[in-house]
């Protein structure tokens, strides 16, 4: 199976839209900012109240710290770190508070893992190996510490390529995309053996959305959030295996020319509208469906055209209440 568009089956990955159910709600992410954690911590409780079926947890603002205290807020809500990265941290202290998390939520909770970047590894002070043989040899290190740090929860691996991809199938319990182009997932998805997936081998992926009757505006939100990951190599080969080799070619000119920051018009509308969700409520969740028929369950990682964060999440809501 090769890395382009159309060179392979995406098989039985793909169930009609209408034999999902119509009423099905996407994870949310939450972000536990600082001065606003109680509150944040009170979004997920009325997120589990509303049915919403998991909550993801980004590294901005504590992936395990935020996780640590829905353990205690919630009751049945599925959660887990996305992402938790691998480098700037021992191999104990997150086997020892994963397990820890994994006990007092009775289960509920799992731990994403991902290489994360190269610039954000270096802020860190971490230096970075091999991704492949990195996630490989943390992961078998978690389980090597289980007999000291206690029972680990079930593992995620967050995969963009291919081979990592089949890491995660051949290592984890599940694997977490970012920013993943709908368009090449139909046919990345049939790379986890169907006889897994049926087994509950977990799949989602992030997704950037905002909603407004404004499309354009809600369009332009999106645009200023994906800038930072286009300036991402990473990101960008993905894309370009994904098809999108002018958009990411036009980008990576405009850096060595000296423009590190404004590639918003270089992001065409087609790439967007495959990597993003904006638009009316109906927009919205016609966008999710669209990715559960994949077999994928997406997670709203919410902007929004007039507030912040908390805002964005009560807009998600809203969507869902009409």
């Amino acid at each position: 199976m090769r890395d382009t568009v159309g060179s392979m089956s995406a098989g039985s990955a793909i169930r009609p839209l209408d034999s999902v159910k119509s009423d099905a709600l996407p994870a949310v992410s939450l972000v536990a900012s600082p001065s606003k954690r109680r509150q944040i911590l009170e979004l997920a409780v009325e997120a589990e109240t509303r049915g919403f079926p998991a909550i993801a947890c980004p590294t901005l603002g504590s992936a395990l710290g935020l996780c640590a205290s829905l353990a205690h807020v919630t009751s049945n809500v599925h959660f887990y770190t996305a992402i938790q990265g691998i480098y700037g941290n021992s191999v104990a202290e997150i086997g020892s508070l994963s397990s820890h998390i994994h006990e007092v939520s009775g289960g509920r909770f799992a731990l994403g893992l991902g290489v994360s970047h190269e610039p954000m590894v270096r802020r860190l002070g971490a230096s970075m190996g091999p991704p492949l043989g990195d996630m490989r040899t943390f992961v078998e290190s978690l389980h090597a510490s289980e007999k000291y740090g206690g029972e680990l929860p079930p593992i995620y691996v967050a995969a963009l390529r291919n081979r990592m991809l089949d890491l995660a199938a051949s290592i984890a319990e599940g694997a977490l995309w970012a920013n993943a182009s709908y368009s090449f997932t139909t046919f990345q998805v049939s790379r986890v053996d169907e006889k897994l997936r049926a087994a509950g081998f977990y799949l989602a992926n992030m997704i950037p959305t905002v909603v407004s009757e404004d499309r354009t505006a809600a369009a332009a939100v999106n645009r200023k959030t994906m800038s930072t990951y286009v300036r991402l190599p990473n990101y960008r080969n993905y894309w370009k295996a994904a098809g999108y080799v002018e958009e990411m070619e036009a980008i990576e000119s405009a850096i060595a020319e000296g423009n590190t920051n404004d590639h918003a018009h270089l992001m065409s509308d087609r790439w967007l509208e495959d990597c993003t969700l904006f638009g009316t409520p109906e927009d919205i969740r016609n966008g999710f469906l669209r990715w559960r028929a994949l077999g994928i369950e997406p997670i709203a990682v919410m902007s929004s055209t007039s507030g912040g964060q908390v805002k964005a999440i009560g807009e998600l809501f809203d969507v869902y209440s009409q």
